[in-house]
C-alpha cells in the first residue's frame, strides 16, 4: 500500500505546481536584472549614427528603454500608447531597435511616429543578450542610479501603464 503513496503524492506536488504555474501572467517573467544596475553599452544613436548613447547618459532621470522592431507587429499595437506617453513628457523614453536595419527603423519611425527622445540601434542583438531579451516589445524601467526596477516582456496596455508603471516611476522619482 505504502508503494502506491509515493507516486500519488508525487503526483498531486506536480499538479499544484503546475496549478500555480497556469495562474501566472507570462509576460511577468521574473528577471535576475530585478534590482541589479542596467548593464553597459555604448551604441550609435539611430538618427545620428556619429553620435552615441550610453545608460550612463541618463543618470540622474528614471527612464523606460523600449526595445523594439519595426519587423515586430507588437510593436505596431503598443505604439500608440508610448506616443502617447511621450507627447505627456511624464517620463523620458528611449528605444533600443533590436536586429533591424537602420533605414527600416528611420523609416517605421517616421511613418508611426516616434516617441523616443533617441533610440539606439543593436544591430547584432548583442546588448538584447546582456539585458535577457526574449523577444520584442520589451520595455524596462530603470531608476536614476541606473538600476533595473521592473521588466515587461511583450505590448504595454494602457491598465499596467496607469496601473503599475506609471506609479512605481513616481515612487522611484521621490
Amino acid at each position: 500500500m505504502k508503494r502506491f503513496l509515493w507516486p500519488l503524492a508525487i503526483f498531486v506536488l506536480l499538479v499544484g505546481f503546475l496549478a500555480v504555474g497556469l495562474r501566472r501572467d507570462p509576460r511577468e517573467v521574473p528577471s535576475p536584472l530585478i534590482g541589479k544596475a542596467a548593464p553597459a553599452f555604448d551604441l550609435p544613436v539611430l538618427e545620428q549614427p556619429g553620435k552615441r548613447f550610453s545608460p550612463a547618459d541618463m543618470r540622474g532621470k528614471v527612464w523606460l528603454l523600449n526595445v523594439w522592431a519595426s519587423w515586430c507587429e507588437s510593436c505596431r499595437d503598443e505604439h500608440p500608447l508610448l506616443v502617447e506617453l511621450s507627447r505627456k513628457g511624464t517620463l523620458p523614453i528611449l528605444g533600443l531597435n533590436y536586429k533591424d536595419k537602420p533605414e527600416d527603423a528611420r523609416l517605421w519611425l517616421t511613418r508611426f511616429g516616434d516617441p523616443y527622445q533617441l533610440s539606439v540601434a543593436d544591430a547584432d542583438g548583442r546588448i538584447g543578450i546582456d539585458y535577457g531579451v526574449y523577444g520584442v516589445p520589451e520595455t524596462y524601467l530603470i531608476d536614476a542610479q541606473g538600476v533595473i526596477r521592473y521588466k515587461r516582456i511583450g505590448v504595454i496596455t494602457p491598465a499596467l501603464l496607469q496601473e503599475k508603471i506609471l506609479p512605481l516611476a513616481a515612487t522611484l522619482k521621490k
